[in-house]
């Protein structure tokens, strides 16, 4: 068996549009319903949601059968997790917090075999290979690894140039959130003065030649970022869906509604 190819990476570099939805539920029964729901991808958030190297591997399996390609978000960059969220069988890693050049060129190397890189070999124990069925997979990983970094603070987005320049960056995501707190606009994410440094940020990472990335729940906004470049986007987040849903189903029930 051959290595299969990344399409979610060949559609950024492509500058194909690529739809998401966030998953922080931590289940790979939500995440199956939602990867056969029609998005391009969807993000397994180990961040902020409560994920660990099982889960992640049991959602992988869960949305292996639908078309959405499925992206693993770290809880921070360290290599040796790096390495086991590849050996799982993620293509498609989202890194948080990158702060500068130099952090980018670090994870990049921990996501790709020597001479390109310094990941570990360990093929023969790992999903990523299907243990060594894939039999090029030591030659064919480096091209099917995906790299996105996100860019959350200020700092970050003063240096995005050289982050979006940094070879094996496939992607940079801009967090609004965080980066909105580190400006001073905590909880406002779409303060004009947030909003204007995204703004800001999505061409210089597009003039860097690289897509750009974020997370927008807003509509309009979305269709805005899109509107900029944005190639790829989350669109919403499966708890804010079902915390809305529940809650307006609540609210039709109530004793006030009669």
């Amino acid at each position: 068996m051959k290595t299969p190819p990344n399409l979610f990476k060949q559609a950024l570099a492509n500058r194909q549009r690529q739809i998401g939805l966030w998953m922080g539920l931590a289940t790979p029964y939500a995440a199956e319903l939602c990867a056969g729901s029609g998005f391009d991808w969807i993000v397994i958030d180990g961040e902020h949601a409560p994920n660990d190297l099982r889960s992640m591997l049991a959602t992988l399996q869960a949305v292996a059968p639908y078309p959405s390609h499925a992206v693993v978000r770290l809880p921070h960059g360290d290599a040796a997790l790096i390495k086991q969220v590849l050996e799982i069988g993620a293509t498609t890693l989202l890194v948080p917090m990158v702060e500068s050049a130099e952090m980018a060129a670090a994870l990049a190397s921990a996501t790709r075999y020597p001479p390109q890189g310094t990941r570990g070999v360990g093929s023969g124990l790992a999903r990523s290979s299907r243990w060594n069925r894939y039999e090029d997979y030591l030659h064919a990983a480096n091209d099917s690894t995906c790299l996105l970094v996100q860019v959350e603070t200020a700092d970050a987005l003063a240096q995005v140039d050289a982050i979006a320049a940094v070879d094996g960056v496939d992607g940079v995501f801009i967090g609004p959130a965080d980066l909105a707190a580190s400006m001073g606009y905590l909880g406002q994410a779409t303060h004009p003065e947030v909003r204007k440094a995204i703004e800001a940020g999505i061409a210089r990472i597009r003039a860097a030649g690289k897509p750009a990335g974020i997370l927008c729940v807003d509509e309009a906004l979305a269709r805005h970022y899109l509107d900029l470049g944005v190639t790829f986007i989350a669109v919403g987040i499966d708890t804010s869906l079902l915390a809305n849903a529940s809650r307006a189903l609540a609210a039709k029930f109530a004793p006030s509604a009669d």
